[in-house]
């Protein structure tokens, strides 16, 4: 760039709504508010809690997110119809900043197939839906959905239309992660310089990653004049993702020599985000994501160790600490009191009410007498766990696994109801995690279908805790679980139970969610 003026980026996060759109994503309300908690904490803009029209549970969701985050702006999507604006202005009256963020689709293939409208309709219907919303709202974002394969002065002729109308941020997406990265920049440049009014309104990107370039194109983007950039932590969202919010922070950060560009982020909190995001949604980061991956800043080849170790600036661009990676400092255990263990918390990041606070550390004490010594990740699985669990329908009372090569496999479960009834019972399974698993269906009196099973090691060593994922699909309903424990059957029950729990609470509540059903349902920017 020639611009030698820093320039402040947006970051607008939609983790919350175009990432729990992906497979498997979903989160309920506990889980969001943790997360939206966190996203305020990492210094996000914006954050866009969810499509309040879409269901009930999701109307309610943004509602509590924006009765609480005061921070940043809340944003909720509409398509651009009044009842769904309507929708989330009821959603974000609570809110200290609220956004109604409105899209709408530009492109000819999603005209004619998906909208079945001309594109004079479109800008007749995107100037009405923008006009509408600034009625109850002073920030307004209008998205073109596809609007990297529209016409470039469609697209500047609906952009200068829907300023004139009163939108305060345009959208340029690409939806399917179509673009590469120079003409996406170039197609940047050219909106910047063909739109009427363009100086009054914020131009944001929000990039796809279907051929690996979402990062690539919001950085291009931003090199041309983009002063927004929408993106997810851990770059989930639907197919194959969103553009990763810890790449474009840090790509920004360690090239602000070259971009001259840089976010109001703390970057600090970038893993504790990006842990958090992968607890609750059970979706874990590949090894050598960049930025937060587990190979991130791992050192295997000689030649590279020596290097890392006369300097770190030989291999590294960034520091693990730059990211709030925390040291593994081993010093907490059985001995340890409530204080030391708070202010660790504090080390990592994380505030809980004295509730979980107390929660948290009896199950820490029982943990430090199983492993006499415990590690931050330990503890950051323990904390992760409490903060966002849902109410418990069941509670384990008791277990008992008997099993063996010419034994078969037998399980006893044990759980506490609610409402204060005791269920036991016995079942015979392929193995003892299905015994388990049946055992607790037939208390339950369900047999949802299990998705995903997974059980992984928290730290090394035979003492560690595993930490068993699993997730459950009921009626076409999904929930996710999560178990922790030096015992890997223990923690294979608590997980199942977990998502039992956010599957009888949802189903109780009414709070999961229901399809739409007219015609210009699909799709989202």
């Amino acid at each position: 760039m020639s611009n030698n003026t820093k320039r402040v980026v947006k970051i607008f996060d939609t983790t919350l709504r175009d990432g729990e759109q992906s497979p498997g994503c979903s989160m309920n309300i506990q889980e969001k508010l943790e997360v939206a908690r966190r996203l305020e904490k990492l210094g996000v803009d914006i954050m866009e809690a969810g499509f309040p029209a879409s269901s009930p549970g999701d109307l309610e969701s943004v509602k509590t997110i924006a009765g609480i985050i005061r921070d940043c702006t809340v944003a909720g999507l509409c398509r651009s119809l009044e009842k769904d604006i309507d929708a989330a202005r009821e959603a974000l009256a609570g809110a200290a900043d609220p956004r109604i963020h409105i899209f709408l689709a530009t492109s000819p293939i999603h005209m004619e197939y998906k909208l079945k409208m001309t594109p004079e309709k479109v800008l007749e219907q995107a100037v009405a839906s923008v006009k509408y919303a600034g009625k109850f709202c002073s920030n307004v974002e209008f998205s073109a959905e596809d609007a990297f394969r529209s016409d470039a002065d469609f697209v500047c002729k609906v952009f200068g239309a829907v300023i004139a109308a009163g939108a305060t941020t345009l959208n340029f997406p690409d939806t399917v992660g179509y673009a590469l990265p120079d003409e996406f920049g170039a197609r940047i440049r050219y909106i910047k310089e063909h739109t009427p009014g363009i100086e009054k309104a914020v131009l944001s990107v929000h990039c796809h990653n279907d051929l690996g370039l979402a990062v690539a194109n919001s950085l291009s983007a931003i090199e041309n004049g983009a002063e927004q950039a929408e993106c997810t932590i851990n770059g989930i969202g639907e197919r194959a993702g969103n553009a990763s919010l810890e790449e474009i922070v840090m790509g920004l950060r360690v090239r602000k020599d070259y971009l001259n560009a840089d976010t109001r982020i703390d970057a600090t909190q970038i893993y504790a985000a990006s842990r958090l995001v992968t607890q609750v949604t059970g979706v874990k980061v590949q090894p050598n994501k960049a930025i937060v991956g587990e190979n991130a800043f791992a050192h295997e080849a000689g030649i590279h160790q020596h290097g890392v170790m006369a300097n770190r600036e030989t291999y590294e661009i960034m520091t693990p600490e730059s990211i709030g990676i925390p040291k593994n400092r081993m010093v907490l255990g059985k001995h340890s009191g409530r204080h030391a263990f708070e202010d660790r918390l504090n080390d990592l990041g994380y505030t809980v009410n004295a509730e979980t606070l107390e929660s948290v550390f009896a199950e820490f004490k029982i943990l430090a007498d199983k492993k006499k010594v415990v590690s931050d990740r330990d503890i950051e699985a323990l904390v992760m766990g409490a903060a966002a669990a849902v109410p418990e329908t069941y509670k384990l009372d008791h277990w008992a696994i008997n099993t063996g090569s010419a034994l078969g496999a037998t399980a006893i479960i044990k759980l506490l109801h609610a409402g204060g009834e005791a269920h036991k019972q016995v079942a015979v399974g392929d193995g003892p995690v299905d015994a388990i698993f049946t055992a607790i269906n037939e208390i339950v009196g369900k047999r949802p279908e299990l998705e995903l099973y997974e059980i992984g090691a928290i730290t090394g060593g035979s003492t560690s805790q595993g930490e068993t994922m699993v997730k459950i699909a009921w009626e076409g309903r999904h929930w996710n679980g999560r178990g922790v424990s030096t015992d890997v059957l223990e923690s294979s029950i608590k997980a199942y139970l977990s998502a039992i729990n956010a599957m009888e609470w949802d189903l109780a509540a009414g709070a999961v969610k229901s399809p739409l059903r007219e015609p210009m349902q699909e799709g989202g920017v």
